[in-house]
């Protein structure tokens, strides 16, 4: 049973909802889709393969973790969260270094491919690949992509490199809000020991 101040709010708040959060379930997304790009295109055996993977993976359980702390300590909670976004970011620069490598096309801002993707709002990985294979065949922008005479494998992994960037940007920027949210929420509430200072005081209050 959670303790409660004299104002009937509790000590340790709602905490770990992890699984409701867009940024938790689109790091979930990145996560899924970047191991399906590393094992088709980097070499299992490369540091680079490791790297992508554990990044993005990192992703999903620091913000998971810091859902789960939030509870008693916000402050760990805006740490958590910051390293999720800054191994998002690492992810990011991985992606752009796949492209930039191979003489890739890295998407500009302005690119319809983008919003498009935004819009598909998929919810899994297959959903990403599906989007990723009508873009290639020139379907996915009512043909403004058709036949080329590049290799379809250079194709599918431009595509699917910027895909993930995509969705990586979305991502930050939820995360960016998420920490102000957070922020606000800590310099408005205080920590639980500010909490615990409150609750004791109130029940000294009521004897």
């Amino acid at each position: 049973m959670n303790v409660q101040n004299g104002r009937g709010q509790p000590l340790i708040p709602k905490h770990g909802g992890f699984r409701k959060l867009k940024t938790f379930q689109i790091a979930q997304l990145i996560y899924d889709v970047t191991v399906r790009f590393c094992d088709r295109y980097i070499d299992h055996k490369s540091r680079t393969h490791d790297q992508m993977v554990q990044a993005a993976r990192s992703g999903v359980q620091n913000i998971a973790e810091g859902s789960v702390a939030s509870g008693t300590s916000k402050k760990m909670e805006m740490k958590l969260t910051n390293v999720a976004r800054a191994s998002l970011v690492e992810l990011q620069r991985d992606y752009e270094d796949f492209l930039r490598q191979r003489g890739l096309k890295l998407w500009t801002p302005n690119d319809p491919r983008r919003k498009a993707l935004v819009a598909k709002r998929c919810a899994n990985a297959d959903e990403v690949a599906a989007w990723v294979k009508e873009t290639a065949r020139g379907k996915g922008l009512n043909g403004q992509y058709g036949p080329s005479s590049r290799s379809i494998e250079s194709i599918y992994a431009e595509i699917s490199a910027n895909a993930a960037l995509v969705l990586i940007g979305v991502a930050v920027a939820l995360l960016d809000r998420q920490l102000t949210a957070q922020a606000a929420a800590f310099e408005n509430e205080g920590g639980f020991t500010e909490r615990l200072y409150r609750t004791r005081r109130d029940r000294r209050s009521q004897a």
